[in-house]
């Protein structure tokens, strides 16, 4: 079965990342980051090498996004993020192909060890399922 498994993250990580500090997130270093971008790579990587991985991506900050929603009367209400109501966001993601939901389940652990800077909040990793056909809902 096809997961998508999803690392959380906010505009204050991404801004952490970028050298500025935040009572949410500390700053990262040169050596943090290229660590981060290791240890995720190695995932991705030994993921390749099972012949599980599908598809993974990192995604840009917050900041660069933008939410389209209708309002009552039909109309587009564009707005651009990041959005104050939503404290994190997918930062990242794999879609992997995995025997069962226990082996998905062993690598968003992995995940959630990634390296960082000290003081770091740990983000929750979301698995979900991938609805392959109209009988999954």
């Amino acid at each position: 079965m096809k997961y998508l498994v999803m690392v959380q993250g906010t505009q204050a990580d991404y801004e952490g990342m970028r050298g500025n500090a935040s009572a949410q997130a500390p700053v990262w270093s040169e050596q943090e980051l290229q660590a981060m971008y290791a240890y995720m790579g190695a995932i991705g990587d030994d993921l390749s090498e099972s012949g599980e991985l599908v598809d993974a991506q990192g995604l840009t900050e917050p900041a660069r996004a933008r939410q389209v929603s209708l309002d009552a009367d039909g109309k587009a209400v564009i707005t651009d993020g990041p959005y104050s109501e939503t404290k994190e966001l997918m930062a990242g993601y794999w879609v992997v192909d995995c025997a069962s939901l226990e082996r998905v389940t062993e690598i968003a652990e992995r995940v959630t060890r990634c390296p960082g800077p000290e003081g770091q909040t740990g983000h929750p990793v979301v698995i979900r399922p991938v609805q392959e056909g109209a009988g999954d809902i």
